[in-house]
């Protein structure tokens, strides 16, 4: 756990799938990203927004053991983006959407076509703009499969979409169902994919919540990424003495970045059935 100094602890963990007890154990990203900012062990620290957390929970989950240390450099940038506006869940929920619909499998496309009008019809009424009237992305990602996105307009036609439902149940259902789908979908480097779908959520709650620099000073993200890149770290099969000696290193050259965030952040199998989803974005 975290000493009273500010310090890293002794050996930090190293990222692996699922919840884990204690650092001891491993951690997963958003576990990492709880020690990191200095709240209690958690893969729901409170400050990450909550659906941004989830994707990368899933992300992580996914992400082959290989691919997973390139994640790493990805944790100091979900510390301290939380925010409460609707923009953020629907903004990472469409992403993530659009980004899955194109290359899940053809059982899943569906679902993911729902999706994209979901999000589409809540930022419709945030931004006081005609339902109907997709942003180029959607369009875009709706156009390569038509035969799918052509049934979800007719399926999704006349719903009415709550805001609490959407945020409580629909946007979690939806970046769970991307990251699978991208996962298990027909693409060259799923890992590489399912990396961006976290790069792309960032970037999405950044737009909207961006971060509260008055409890302290940001992440030095370079200097994290230097010392947390995947190509430092040794190879999964080698010996856990090898392990502690390379993450002590990093120890050193990232402890003044906890001090930071600590500071900055203690304030703050089957695809889903379609009927089950749109329910979850229906008031009626």
């Amino acid at each position: 756990m975290l000493r009273d100094d500010g310090q890293l602890p002794e050996v930090l963990p190293m990222l692996a799938r699922g919840k884990h007890r204690s650092p001891r154990k491993g951690a997963c990203f958003m576990e990492f990203a709880s020690l990191l900012a200095g709240e209690r062990w958690s893969d729901h620290p409170a400050c990450t927004h909550p659906l941004l957390a989830a994707v990368a929970r899933h992300v992580n989950d996914y992400t082959s053991d290989a691919g997973r240390p390139r994640l790493a450099g990805l944790i100091p940038s979900v510390i301290g983006l939380t925010g409460g506006d609707l923009h953020i869940d629907a903004r990472i929920a469409l992403r993530s959407a659009t980004m899955a619909l194109p290359v899940v499998a053809a059982e899943q496309q569906r679902v993911m076509a729902v999706a994209v009008l979901a999000s589409e019809r809540v930022l419709a009424v945030l931004d006081g703009r005609p339902v109907g009237r997709l942003e180029a992305q959607s369009r875009s990602a709706l156009a390569r499969v038509p035969q799918a996105a052509a049934w979800a307009c007719q399926f999704t036609s006349g719903v009415q979409t709550s805001a609490k439902r959407f945020r409580r149940q629909a946007a979690p259902s939806i970046v769970r169902g991307a990251v699978e789908g991208v996962a298990t979908g027909c693409v060259p480097d799923p890992d590489e994919l399912l990396r961006a779908v976290l790069v792309q959520a960032i970037d999405a709650c950044a737009a909207w919540a961006g971060r509260d620099q008055t409890h302290g000073a940001a992440f030095d993200t370079d200097s994290w990424v230097t010392a947390s890149d995947g190509r430092h770290l040794p190879a999964l099969e080698d010996p856990p003495c090898e392990w502690v000696r390379t993450l002590g290193t990093i120890r050193g050259r990232a402890g003044r970045l906890l001090t930071a965030a600590r500071s900055a952040c203690r304030v703050s199998k089957e695809q889903i059935a379609v009927q089950p989803f749109v329910s979850c974005c229906s008031d009626g």
